[in-house]
């Protein structure tokens, strides 16, 4: 999956464009140098149940490690994603 990310000082943006059309994102808030609040996330109903979503929370992961951020999933859905994968707990706030 190609998973486009843009950012600024304060906020960020994952997107990732589904072949059959629709495109599913997720925003989040940043809470100064090392935290990542994670606010949102969208996938259209054609897409629900691909792993769009879960795929974009992994990203979020992944560059939170790299990054040495936390998160906090205050999104339902992201939320529900840490809590079936707690090999990602190393992230969590």
């Amino acid at each position: 999956m190609d998973i486009q990310h843009t950012s600024s000082d304060s906020k960020g943006r994952y997107a990732v464009s589904a072949p059959e059309g629709g495109q599913a994102y997720m925003t989040y808030s940043r809470a100064g140098d090392t935290l990542m609040i994670i606010d949102h996330t969208e996938v259209p109903e054609a897409l629900r149940g691909k792993g769009y979503g879960a795929a974009l929370v992994e990203r979020a992961v992944t560059d939170a490690r790299e990054a040495g951020v936390k998160i906090v999933p205050l999104c339902p859905f992201a939320a529900a994603q840490f809590r079936r994968h707690t090999e990602w707990h190393d992230v969590l706030s």
